[in-house]
């Protein structure tokens, strides 16, 4: 009875009032008219109690992957399993203010066994995983004596990720694999003993035919081609919080985790058995790590960067130990502000790779410090540069408003220029 309405209420006081009234004057025509007062809202109650129950909602994203900045949109729809009609429907979504204000529906009665369907645009310039609903519902008969409320426990995720920018193709260095110029093999054979082989096909080289097997097996056998090793590469992301400038969509941080994603997809589409690595020491395996392709590992990281936030380190000496173990191949860093201590670290964990590329951010362009000049950075990160390249890493300097597809270009130069000047100083 808590459902009741004012116009509910109203009815059931003009009825009670009609019933005591009749007997005072004795007027028996007022006490049916009375009860039919009060019986209205009470079946009203009881109808829409009922119905409470046999309604079901159901919700489906697309996609439950959006990029920033993008709209996604949610899709709800409403059942009635009743042998009935329903009376007029509010539905209302519970949805995070950071992606738009709340949704709020009107539905007409829905016939028995019959559904409706709705939907809504969500959007966020904002990284995260943001919960969808659940769903509240509010349900009146069709003379609005009564409304009661049901709230459902079903709820769904929308997982807002970084931007991810198409870069161009350059040739890189220290590949292992067939994409680069340090391609690496795995020899199929090392001796007659361990020899790989397999039964020979049309067209196969006849100098590739292994005889004392062929001998043995009464068959021709071949050894097996050279095996190109899988090409692999390692992302670094610097989290570390004084290491960036700015706030919001607009900080260097944000540009960061772009970069990252960008080339993390990016060598992924190029074959790369490609790894995210961040200062804490966190780490998404790549490709071939518990059977993940190239699209599940690609996912799994920009799900990684979605929620990846500023982390209160000084140093990047957590990552030092996964680039030790596992940091073979190319390596490509995205980083923020440095000290000289922490410049000289990476310099040593170059000869580990096949290959280093640092995006080294000029971070006081993000806060204006240097809008006067902003095609020349600070002393100390002139300092760091230099520092860097003398290590053998190929660094390109990043400020505020640069392009990460021209950036991205600018590694071929850089590299043929390092070239030149090693060659020089030979």
């Amino acid at each position: 009875m808590r459902g009741l309405t004012t116009r509910g209420r109203c009815f059931v006081a003009a009825g009670t009032t009609s019933i005591a009234f009749a007997y005072v004057v004795g007027q028996d025509a007022l006490v049916k008219v009375g009860f039919l007062l009060v019986l209205l809202p009470v079946i009203a109650v009881v109808i829409v109690a009922n119905t409470r129950y046999r309604v079901a909602s159901g919700r489906r994203l697309n996609p439950h992957r959006a990029v920033a900045g993008q709209e996604a949109r949610v899709h709800l729809r409403v059942d009635n399993v009743s042998r009935v009609p329903t009376g007029v429907l509010l539905l209302e979504d519970q949805v995070p203010y950071v992606l738009g204000p709340r949704p709020r529906f009107v539905l007409d009665r829905v016939e028995p066994r019959g559904f409706r369907e709705v939907s809504y645009r969500v959007r966020s310039d904002l990284r995260g995983r943001y919960p969808l609903g659940p769903l509240q519902l509010r349900l009146s008969d069709p003379f609005g004596m009564c409304e009661v409320g049901r709230a459902f426990t079903a709820s769904d995720t929308l997982t807002v990720v970084p931007q991810v920018q198409a870069l161009p193709y350059v040739r890189l260095l220290g590949s292992w694999g067939g994409q680069g110029e340090s391609t690496s093999h795995s020899l199929a054979l090392a001796g007659d003993d361990d020899v790989i082989l397999r039964e020979y096909r049309p067209g196969d080289d006849l100098r590739r035919v292994h005889w004392k097997s062929t001998a043995r097996y009464g068959e021709l056998m071949v050894r097996r081609e050279e095996q190109p090793q899988k090409a692999r590469a390692t992302v670094l992301l610097d989290t570390r919080e004084f290491g960036h400038r700015g706030s919001g969509p607009a900080s260097s941080f944000e540009w960061a985790v772009s970069c990252a994603a960008s080339v993390s997809v990016h060598l992924l589409e190029r074959g790369y058995q490609t790894h995210l690595l961040t200062d804490t020491g966190e780490w998404v395996p790549g490709p071939g790590s518990g059977n993940h392709s190239a699209a599940d590992t690609s996912g799994l990281i920009l799900d990684a960067l979605a929620v990846t936030d500023l982390s209160d380190g000084g140093g990047l000496s957590r990552a030092e130990e996964p680039l030790r173990v596992g940091g073979e191949g190319l390596l490509v860093a995205v980083l923020g502000e440095l000290d000289e201590t922490q410049a000289t670290r990476l310099g040593r964990l170059r000869s580990r790779t096949g290959g280093a590329i640092a995006f080294l951010l000029d971070t006081g362009t993000w806060t204006g410090l240097r809008l006067l000049a902003p095609h020349t950075g600070g002393d100390e990160f002139r300092a760091r540069e230099r520092q860097l390249r003398e290590a053998g890493w190929t660094v390109i300097p990043v400020r505020a408003g640069d392009s990460l597809p021209d950036l991205w270009q600018a590694v071929d130069g850089a590299r043929t220029t390092a070239h030149h000047r090693e060659g020089a100083g030979a």
